[in-house]
C-alpha cells in the first residue's frame, strides 16, 4: 500500500513514504479495535480537501513472473541475460538496494542519458517502483547495448562498461545455465 498526499501548489499527489509506517500502525490499532468490538476504523470525511490523502493498494507488487512479463513486453534481444542481471544484482531479489530503492539492476543515477531515477540513495539510483527500474534499464540498453548482435558482444559490453564486480560475466553465465533461463523466453 502506498500513501499519497495532495499538494495544492503543484496540483498533484505526491508519495509520502515516511507516513506509511505511521499509517500502518494506526490502521493496525484501529483495525484491531474494530475487530474487538470497538469503534469503526478511521473515517475519511474528517480529512479536508487540502489534506486529501489517497491510499493506493500496491497492485504492482513485485514478483519474478511480472518481471519476466515486463522483459518480454520490452522485447530485449537477449532477455535471459537481462533476467540473470536482475537476479545477480539483487541477490535474487533480497538486496537492500532492490528492497529500498526498487532498483533491480544496480543502476547508478545516469548523468549523460535520459533516465527515470528519482535520485540517489545508498550510492544507487532509486525509483518509485520496480517497473521504473526496468524501464530505466531499457533506456540504458537502448543507448548502449542495442547494437549487440550476439550474446558474446553483449557479455563483452557488460564486462567493459556495466560490471563493477570481478567475474561478473562468469556469474551471469552461471545463472543463465544453472537456472535454465533461456527456456523461460522460448
Amino acid at each position: 500500500m502506498k500513501l499519497y498526499k495532495f499538494t495544492p501548489e503543484t496540483l498533484e499527489y505526491k508519495r509520502v513514504p515516511y507516513l506509511y509506517n505511521i499509517f500502518k500502525a494506526v490502521t493496525l490499532i484501529f483495525g484491531a479495535s474494530f475487530l474487538l468490538g470497538g469503534k469503526t476504523p478511521l473515517k475519511t470525511e474528517y480529512i479536508t480537501d487540502t489534506e486529501s490523502i489517497i491510499l493506493i493498494q500496491d497492485q504492482n507488487k513485485f514478483t519474478e513472473e511480472k518481471l519476466i512479463a515486463k522483459i518480454k513486453e520490452l522485447n530485449f534481444k537477449f532477455p535471459h541475460i537481462v533476467l540473470a542481471q536482475a537476479k545477480l544484482e539483487t541477490g535474487t531479489y533480497s538486496s537492500r538496494i532492490f528492497k529500498e530503492n526498487n532498483n533491480l539492476f544496480g543502476m547508478k543515477e545516469a548523468r549523460v542519458r535520459l533516465n527515470l531515477a528519482q535520485g540517489t540513495q545508498y550510492g544507487h539510483a532509486y525509483y518509485n517502483d520496480w517497473e521504473e527500474s526496468v524501464m530505466d534499464y531499457a533506456l540504458w540498453y537502448a543507448s548502449y547495448a542495442s547494437d549487440c548482435r550476439s550474446e558474446k558482444q553483449l557479455y563483452r559490453l557488460l564486462d567493459r562498461q556495466y560490471a563493477e564486480a570481478d567475474q561478473y560475466v562468469s556469474s551471469l553465465k552461471h545463472i543463465v545455465l544453472t537456472e535454465n533461463l533461456t527456456e523461460i523466453f522460448n
